[in-house]
Parts: structure tokens; sequence; C-alpha cells
């Protein structure tokens, strides 16, 4: 089998799993992930910290924001450049107005200041126990976080449902690792 249908096989299970939890079980793991970060803190704070407006059906971060936020922290939100580019981060603060991005995303206004985050909360379809992360395909929190690495330390913390930790992710040379995964049951981080 190539890459690229393993991953296209594995995102569409998760994708259908996912789409399956009930609102009740969204609300629960929202709160879930609060509390597994309080418990493990994967990053210190206060600290710039990327963020994203969850779609679809991802698991609710806005709690986890509004936390980091009263915690001091300089939150952003990531903006899509284009495709084969990184992605721009650009401030944001609980109840700051949002634009309609690419691929319904929500973003803040191009009038916002720019910043690059020190630690950065990932959206994920799957991921495995060495940190491999599955995304939607596109690739920008690979290049942003290949990028950002060269530049300074970050830390990566994918973010889902506890059932989202699976035992294989397939992987290729330009993917990159994650540093935590943080789920409504548990926060663990990867060597």
């Amino acid at each position: 089998m190539s890459l690229i249908h393993d991953k296209r096989t594995l995102r569409s299970a998760m994708l259908a799993w996912r789409g399956g939890l009930s609102e009740d079980e969204r609300r629960v793991a929202a709160d879930g992930l609060v509390a597994s970060f309080e418990r493990e803190q994967p990053f210190e704070t206060p600290t710039v910290v990327s963020g994203f407006w969850p779609i679809k059906d991802e698991i609710d971060i806005r709690p986890l924001m509004i936390e980091l936020h009263n915690g001091g922290c300089q939150l952003v939100l990531p903006v899509v450049q284009g495709r084969g580019k990184p992605l721009l981060f650009r401030a944001w603060r609980p109840g700051d107005p949002l634009e309609q991005g690419v691929f319904g995303t929500l973003q803040p206004s191009p009038k916002r200041e720019t910043l690059e985050p020190d630690a950065l909360i990932v959206p994920m379809l799957a991921c495995d126990e060495e940190g491999w992360r599955l995304g939607y395909g596109g690739g920008f929190y690979d290049r942003t976080l290949l990028g950002l690495r060269g530049r300074k330390a970050v830390t990566a913390v994918g973010v889902g449902f506890n059932a989202q930790l699976v035992d294989d992710v397939p992987h290729g040379p330009d993917d990159q690792r994650l540093d935590w995964l943080l789920t409504d049951k548990r926060a663990c981080a990867f060597v």
C-alpha cells in the first residue's frame, strides 16, 4: 500500500468515528481537555500560544483557550496563506471578532498583530504513541513546524479525543512529530 492510500484510509475512518459522537460526549470532552492540561502542563505559561477555531467535528478547544488567556498567555490563531505555504499567526483574545478563512476556518482580522507562537495546539485526526500526527492532508502544520523549529524551540501539542490515539500513523519524510498529546483523558510527552 502507498503512504497516500494508508493516510487516506485512516483519515476516512477517523472522520467517520468522530462524526458519530454525540453533543454530550463533545461537551464532556472539552471539559476533560482543560482538566488534562491543568494536570500535566505540557508547556510553561504564560507564553504565546497558537490555538485554532474548531471546524467540522474537532474537539472544542475554546474552553482551553479561555483558560490559557486567563492564565496570561497571548493567544494567536492560524491563518492559511495559500497552498504550499506555512501558516501565519495573528493575535486573538476571547470575544474578538473573527473573519471567514479557507476550508471553513475562522481567523482574526488582518489588522491584528502577527506573532510567532512558542507553543502550538495542533488539530489532528489521529496520533500514535511515537507522536506522529495525521491531519487533513494539506501539510500546513508540518511546513509551519519545520520552519518554526528551524528558528527557535517550540512545543507542538496535538489535541483530540482520547480514542484518536491509535497504534500507528503512516508518516513520511515531510511529516513533523508532535511533542505532546493532550486528550480529554490524558496528556503524554513523546521522547
